[in-house]
Formats: C-alpha cells, structure tokens, sequence
C-alpha cells in the first residue's frame, strides 16, 4: 500500500521526464490528424451529392471532436518530450497540468457521448423507421450535439471548484483526473460518476450496434428467402442495397470492438483503485488513459475503411454500373423508373 502511494505521488509531483519516447506520440499525433482530415473530406464529398442528414451532422461532429482533441493535447505531450520537462514542470502553478486534464476529460464525454447518440441515430433509423422520420430532425441533431458539449464542459469545471481533481501520471507528459484510491469523500464519488457514466455509455452503445446488426442480418435474410420469384432488375436492387448494408455493418461491428476494448479498461481501473487491493497501480492506470486516447485516433479510420469497401465494391460492379449514376440510374437499366437513390446510408 505504501508503494502504491509513494509512486503515485511521484508521478503527481515530478518536475523531469525521466523515460519514455516521443515516437508513439507522434505517431498518435500524425494518424489522428490525417485520418480525421480524411474522413472529414470523404464525408463532405459525399454530403455534397446528397441532402445533408442527422447521421453526417453527428459523424461530422464526432470528428470534428476528435480533430480538436489531437490539435489540444498532442502538442503539449511532444512540447513535454522536447524540453525534458513535465507537464507539473513546465509552469509553477500547474495551470498546464489542469488544461490537459480538463481537455483529456472533456474530449473523453464528450466523443464518447456522440458516439452513443450515433449508435442510437442507427438503431432508430434502421430498427424505427417511422418513429425516426417523424421525430428526429437535422435541429435535434445540433441540439443533441449543443448539450453534449455543455454537459462534458459543465462536468469538467468541477474539479476547479474543489469536486474532484486533476493530477500528473507517468511520465509526466499525462494529466488527468485522480483515480487513486488513496483519495477519499467527493473525490472518489467524482471519480466514480465519471466511470459509472462512461459504464453507461458503453453499454448503451453496444446494445444498440448490436440490434442494427440484427436488424441488418433479418434483412438480408429476409431478402434471400424471396430471391427466388424477382426478375434481374429487382436482384440489381438488393445488390445495391446489400452494398450499403455491409457498409454499415461493417463499421459498426468494428466500433462496437474498438468501443469496449480502449473505454472499458479505464472504467475497470477506477474500480479496482476503489478497493485498494493493489499495491502498484501507476502503470496499469496509465495503459487504461492510453488505451482511452487511442478510441478517438482509430474512429476517423472506421468510417474511412467503409468508403474504401464501397470503392472496391463498385468497382467490382463497373459492367453493371456503366448505366448508373449516383443517385439515379438510366432508364435502359430501370425501365423508365429509378431503382434506387443511393445517396444516403439505410434507414
């Protein structure tokens, strides 16, 4: 116990950063950058031949999150690395420390919360059909958007005011809340708000990815079972269709993975630092913040492997697809009808 507590004030109060490498930062830094830039222009150049939708508005503000997250904190971690200083370091009264801290917290709820919404935005669109078009709207999605940034800033300027607190973790280029156990009263309830909500989170937006998942693989099914009795045009159709399909379903069984995999570690850590059952707890706390950052560099990567799936898909179509274009097909290919409008993913 001892330990555990002397290595945790180490890390708290350490004025050197005495190990690790600027490599894998810089790295985190780059492929978060780049694969946030990518997504964003794929996404604008397919909202361009499309009317703009709920599920683009809340993408477009999940990366835009994330780029804004890789912009403020990255480059303090790399000034860490530079100037042989840490965070604690670098200025007297901590202010850099306590910027980290609430930029790391804030950037955490607030991705993770617009995750879950798009999670939900799937389920309705997919699972509740007539219930999403006649409640949710464009409005509702900036609105949700608006509160979430609110509620994460609102959470975050507690510790400011006493309720919780901001510390230093190894190798000093890390700030964020105190997860120790060795804190006690309104800092550990603090603590445990923000884990029990993360929990909540978690669990909501898996529940949800997996019912579109279900409702995706019902379709598809259901689709087979009547393949039989349709002419060519229709099975032209149900390719189409099956092609947005798999696009969704792809990105979303690959979210549902990396969601529980880089959030629920940090959730864990809190709650095993409850029981103080552990002696040394510095490192497996700084895996856990690790692993939390990595979820917002890898998001921009699962929408942009989709796009590429649907290039190589239709590109596998090309003889099927010299009488098509986005949005509409010929009437050699349709009869005189459009088929399909493929402009906008399923709901």
């Amino acid at each position: 116990m001892a330990n555990s507590l002397s290595n945790n004030s180490k890390c708290h109060v350490m004025v050197d950063v005495e190990f690790g490498q600027p490599i894998p930062s810089a790295l985190m830094f780059a492929a978060g950058v780049v694969g946030n830039i990518v997504a964003l222009v794929l996404l604008e150049v397919r909202r361009r031949r499309t009317s703009p939708s709920l599920y683009h508005i809340l993408v477009t503000a999940l990366l835009m999150t994330d780029l804004l997250g890789s912009f403020s904190v990255s480059p303090v971690v790399l000034t860490a690395y530079a100037r042989g200083k840490t965070l604690v370091g670098m200025n007297a009264g901590k202010e850099l420390c306590a910027y980290f801290g609430f930029s790391m917290t804030f950037l955490s709820l607030s991705t993770l919360s617009i995750v879950s919404v798009i999670a939900l935005e799937r389920y309705l669109s997919i699972g509740r059909p007539y219930f999403y078009e006649r409640h949710l709207s464009k409005l509702r999605g900036y609105i949700t958007v608006a509160l979430i940034y609110l509620g994460s800033i609102l959470f975050c300027v507690a510790p400011f005011l006493g309720f919780g607190a901001y510390v230093q973790y190894c190798p000093g280029t890390w700030c964020f809340l105190e997860m120790s156990h060795k804190k006690e009263g309104k800092d550990q309830v603090y603590i445990g708000l923000y884990a029990s909500f993360i929990l909540i989170v978690i669990t909501s937006t898996v529940v949800c990815n997996i019912s579109v998942i279900f409702h995706l693989v019902m379709m598809q099914r259901k689709r087979k079972a009547r393949r039989s009795g349709e002419y060519a045009r229709s099975r032209y159709r149900r390719s189409l269709s099956m092609s947005e399909e798999v696009e969704h379903l792809l990105p979303l069984a690959i979210i549902t993975v990396v969601f529980i995999c880089c959030t629920f570690p940090l959730v864990l850590r809190v709650y095993i630092n409850f029981t103080g059952s552990h002696t040394d707890t510095s490192h497996d706390d700084l895996v856990a913040l690790r692993l939390l950052s990595f979820h917002s560099i890898i998001n921009p990567w699962v929408f942009i492997i989709p796009s590429i799936v649907r290039i190589i898909w239709r590109k596998s179509r090309k003889p099927q697809k010299s009488s098509m274009i986005w949005g509409k097909t010929h009437a050699s290919v349709t009869g005189g009808e459009p088929c399909c409008a493929v402009t906008e993913p399923p709901k």
